[in-house]
């Protein structure tokens, strides 16, 4: 089942890595550095928003849904009084969101630009807040009641859609294209989930008082979710602040490149894993043995398909930089290798993380994340005064390993759940071929990290073959 997963939303992820590959090719040839980073400064301001909003719902939800559809337990009328209640949250909390952004935008251009200068901008872009916020909710639905398929089909088209939309903002608007063009992604994502919502399930009407009842246990969880997730891209924005007002709007935009290649892309590839892996989880959150079984089965698969991607990005970094951008980008080539050998890192410890969310768990959720976020923020500072850009991948990396180490813990001492050896042994070889083809190429030795990159994609070809099998 994990990896039919990965196989339905692995070409869906690839479209989707295209589109995003497109549109920041667009930005960088005809806005600049710039331009990228005015995109991830108001990037930044909206996912900062909408989780503050969103009250963690999106996830949340998915866990109490799950379990309404589980096969074994699963009553028609309860999961559909659940899918009814989800969607007044999204709807109370959307309209929440555009008050919110309005009423912020003069703080927000304030704090992010240093001048009332993009008042307009942010109050646009409380549109999107609301949208966003809408297909929040009926992406979990689709989730949790496991319409993976169609989960996929709303990703695609609102992601194609959105691009389609933007090109021509882009060449005509420039810099102005910026807040339309996240607007329009926003608005397409909308429309393709209300045109492909889940109509499985009856329709039922919920009163406002039955609403907060039945809601009050993802709601609880989605608060402690939201305070985690909150605090994590807070400090993301804090930095991207910071770097702009302590460097430049430049190195802003060189640092969201960067950040892109790493972990916005990877992150793709591990939303493709997560679609059927949490909702598995939270129906067997209870079941020690069983869980400790998936978990496993989900590191063996995330490093046997991670493998392979981190070569690749490392062989074909400096293309790759040519490709997505400019030239003028070229900065950021070893900021990517080190990162990429972060996501390795990233990828083990959100295997792991998942445990704390099926088990809901929202206080060691958001210890762990607020812990992450100080540490990370930390590390950005250091790293780039340390290394400039450079000094941010390597940051990354590190960040990633005191993650990983913090999740365990919780995994292992707090839930005394265990690994098994076959994990551990995927995680080690998966980092030891990563860093020989680092090494490789930084001392110039192309042929070497070719043919450990080739090796690596035949052996992650073959374990995976297998688990598809199994």
């Amino acid at each position: 089942m994990a990896m039919k997963a990965v196989g339905l939303f692995g070409g869906v992820q690839m479209v989707n890595i295209v589109c995003s590959l497109v549109r920041n090719k667009l930005v960088a040839m005809w806005i600049g550095p710039a331009g990228v980073g005015l995109f991830g400064l108001f990037n930044n301001a909206l996912e900062t928003l909408t989780t503050a909003v969103g009250l963690g719902v999106r996830n949340s939800s998915v866990r109490d849904l799950s379990q309404c559809c589980d096969p074994a337990t699963s009553h028609r009328g309860r999961a559909a009084v659940m899918i009814a209640v989800v969607r007044r949250w999204s709807l109370w909390l959307a309209v929440a969101g555009v008050v919110v952004t309005v009423a912020l935008a003069p703080l927000l251009s304030k704090w992010t630009f240093g001048s009332d200068d993009h008042v307009w901008g942010f109050i646009a872009l409380s549109i999107a807040v609301l949208m966003v916020t809408l297909t929040n909710g009926e992406l979990a639905v689709l989730q949790g009641t496991s319409r993976l398929r169609r989960f996929a089909r709303v990703s695609l088209w609102g992601t194609v859609g959105g691009l389609l939309i933007s090109v021509p903002l882009f060449y005509w608007l420039r810099s102005d294209s910026i807040v339309p063009s996240i607007v329009a992604y926003a608005a397409c994502g909308a429309l393709a989930a209300l045109v492909m919502r889940s109509k499985e399930y009856p329709t039922v009407n919920v009163t406002t008082r039955q609403a907060v009842t039945v809601g009050t246990g993802f709601i609880k969880l989605g608060l402690f979710m939201t305070a985690g997730v909150f605090v994590a891209q807070l400090a993301a924005y804090a930095f991207n602040a910071w770097l702009n007002v302590n460097a430049s709007t430049e190195q802003v935009g060189f640092y969201q490149a960067g950040y892109t290649l790493i972990n916005r892309y990877t992150g793709l590839i591990l939303a493709a894993l997560g679609m059927e892996y949490y909702p598995r989880l939270s129906r067997v959150a209870q079941h020690a043995t069983r869980l400790r079984v998936y978990v496993s089965q989900e590191i063996n698969i995330a490093m046997a398909v991670m493998a392979p991607v981190v070569c690749v990005f490392v062989v074909l970094r400096e293309f790759v930089v040519w490709l997505l951008y400019t030239p003028e980008f070229f900065v950021i080539e070893h900021m990517v290798t080190w990162g990429m050998v972060g996501t390795i890192f990233r990828t083990l410890s959100w295997c792991i993380a998942f445990v704390i969310l099926a088990k809901g768990s929202g206080k060691i959720y958001l210890v762990t994340e607020t812990l992450s976020a100080i540490v990370g923020f930390a590390l950005n500072v250091m790293g780039y005064r340390w290394g400039g850009i450079t000094g941010l991948g390597v940051a990354f990396a590190v960040w990633y390993i005191v993650y990983t180490i913090i999740v365990a813990v919780v995994y292992l001492r707090v839930y005394r759940l265990t690994l098994s050896r076959g994990c551990w042994l995927a995680a080690l070889w998966t980092l030891a071929i990563s860093l020989a083809v680092v090494a490789a190429m930084n001392a110039g030795i192309t042929w070497l990290a070719w043919l450990l990159t080739v090796a690596a994609t035949l052996i992650a070809l073959y374990l995976l073959r297998a688990y598809w099998r199994a």
